[in-house]
């Protein structure tokens, strides 16, 4: 499988928005705890402690184990964590990645020793951190796919006949350009194709007589190459 890396700077973006979310989770937690009292109470502290664990650590396991490697703030930016033969990531690799964030620096309590984390993905071939060299993972980008379009296609009466059309005025580096685009618009994407029949059509428009103005840009243009080659 085909893996796109991840660089530094979509990935340093992903992790504050992580980190930023995990900063409003632990604020939360401590107004669950001043809920309560905020007194010595001995099950206080310690739900406070495990909630503050819970947001430090299991985060970041939860949505890259059951979000299919992608946290909030990687989903933002179109990344995703993958192993390195690029299947989906499980919970002992995350794991073993998001404890190392502890020694690499990309985590609220070890932000001071970023730096190792960034260099370690700066030298690195596969751009990862040290997470990521002993979880055996990479950061990837998601590939966006655009919506597909069905192609134009040919009118259910047939093939575009140009009958009494006049198309002496379409000149040869014109036809050249229409029979250029007839041979290679099936490689076009659906949008690009679509406004190149429109340009050419509207520029060779004007040059035929008989021509009906309704016909669309693409059974246009097929009309007159035919008609110009003397196949009507």
């Amino acid at each position: 499988m085909e893996i796109t890396l991840a660089g530094l700077g979509s990935r340093a973006i992903a992790g504050l928005l992580d980190l930023t979310i995990e900063v409003f989770l632990l604020i939360g937690a401590l107004l669950i705890f001043s809920a309560f009292g905020g007194n010595s109470s001995g099950f206080v502290v310690a739900g406070l402690l495990v909630l503050a664990f819970l947001v430090l650590f299991g985060y970041f396991v939860l949505f890259e184990v059951l979000n299919r490697g992608r946290t909030p703030g990687k989903m933002a930016v179109g990344l995703r964590v993958v192993r390195i033969d690029g299947g989906p990531v499980g919970f002992i690799p995350s794991a073993v990645r998001n404890l190392l964030r502890l020694v690499d620096g990309w985590d609220l309590l070890t932000l001071i020793l970023c730096p190792i984390g960034t260099i370690a993905v700066v030298a690195t071939r596969e751009n990862q951190r040290l997470g990521d060299l002993a979880a055996g993972t990479v950061v990837s980008r998601e590939r966006f796919v655009q919506p597909r379009y069905a192609a134009p296609r040919p009118s259910a009466m047939g093939p575009p006949v140009a009958v009494g059309w006049d198309v002496s005025a379409i000149t040869p580096d014109e036809l050249i350009t229409v029979r250029r685009f007839l041979e290679r618009r099936t490689s076009l994407a659906y949008h690009a194709r679509l406004h190149l029949a429109d340009e050419i059509a509207v520029r060779l428009r004007p040059k035929v007589v008989g021509a009906d103005p309704s016909w669309p840009s693409e059974p246009f243009l097929e009309a007159v190459a035919a008609a110009k080659t003397g196949r009507v």
